[in-house]
C-alpha cells in the first residue's frame, strides 16, 4: 500500500475482457489498480487480487479449466492462503472453482442461451471481503453478462456450502424474494456467489465493476468494492 492507497491487482488472462473495467472500479472507489499478466511469477505486493470477467484461454475447455495452470495462479493460490483478499467475477469465479478455491462448479445456463440483463441479488452474510459494508438481508442491482453461470455442486458440497453459510449473494427480487423468475441462470438455491470458510476468497457471476459509475447504470457494485478496499487495508495493517 502507498501513501495509505490500497494496491489491487488485476490480472489478464489471454482472452480477458474485464480487466480494465474492473482496473477503472477500483480506482473510481480509490483504489490504486495494478495489472498483472497471467505469466507473472511475482503479485508485485498487491493487497488484493481480482481475477476478472472474459473467456480465459478461449474457454476452450471448460470455463477456467485452462487459466487455473496460469503461473500467476501459483502465486494466488499462496496470497489467499495467507488470508488475502481475492475476488473472482464471472470467468473468474470459475477459475476460483476450478482452481479448487472455492466449491462447486459452473455450467451452462438452463435456457442454454446468454444472458444479459440487470440482476438483484441478496446479501447472504456480512462475513467476507466483498460484504462487510454491507447488511445480510439487503439487496444491490448489479449486471450479469453470461453464458456458463449455472452454479452447481456435488450433494456434499452443497450441504456444506449452506450448512456453513458460503452463500455470500442470491439471485432475488428487489425485496429478496427468490424464485424462478429471478434466477437468471438456473443456479441450485440461487445461488449467485460464495465464498470460502474463511472468507477472504469470494466468486460472484454477476459484474460489480460495471455497476460503479452512476452516469452508465445501478450502482449496486459500489460497496463490493468499498469492502474489498477495507479490507485490503485490513490486511495491511493486520
Amino acid at each position: 500500500m502507498t501513501g495509505g492507497t490500497p494496491r489491487i491487482g488485476v490480472i489478464t488472462f489471454p482472452g480477458s475482457l474485464d480487466d480494465r473495467d474492473a482496473q477503472r472500479a477500483v480506482t473510481f472507489m480509490g483504489g490504486e489498480a495494478v495489472p498483472l499478466w497471467h505469466a507473472d511469477h511475482d503479485l508485485r505486493g498487491v493487497d488484493a487480487v481480482v481475477l476478472p470477467g472474459g473467456f480465459s484461454y478461449g474457454d476452450y475447455l471448460r470455463c477456467g479449466a485452462i487459466a487455473r495452470f496460469a503461473a500467476v495462479m501459483d502465486e494466488v493460490r499462496a496470497f489467499a492462503e495467507r488470508g488475502g483478499p481475492v475476488l473472482g467475477i464471472c470467468n473468474g469465479f470459475q477459475i476460483l472453482c476450478e482452481s479448487g478455491l472455492l466449491h462447486g462448479a459452473l455450467i451452462r445456463n438452463r435456457s442454454l442461451r446468454f444472458v444479459c440483463r440487470d440482476v438483484f441479488l441478496r446479501v447472504e452474510t456480512s462475513q467476507s471481503v466483498v460484504t462487510s459494508e454491507l447488511t445480510a438481508g439487503e439487496t444491490v442491482e448489479i449486471p450479469v453478462k453470461h453464458g456458463e453461470g449455472q452454479f452447481v455442486a456435488r450433494e456434499d458440497e452443497l450441504r456444506q456450502i449452506e450448512d456453513q453459510g458460503l452463500v455470500v449473494f442470491r439471485y432475488a427480487s428487489p425485496d429478496g424474494v427468490t424464485d424462478d423468475a429471478t434466477n437468471p441462470n438456473g443456479s441450485t438455491d440461487h445461488i449467485a456467489g460464495i465464498r470460502n470458510a474463511r472468507g477472504n476468497v469470494v466468486g460472484l457471476m454477476p459484474h460489480p465493476e460495471h455497476a460503479v459509475d452512476p452516469d452508465v447504470g445501478p450502482t449496486g457494485g459500489q460497496p463490493l468494492f468499498a469492502s474489498l478496499l477495507a479490507a485490503a487495508i485490513a490486511g495491511v495493517n493486520a
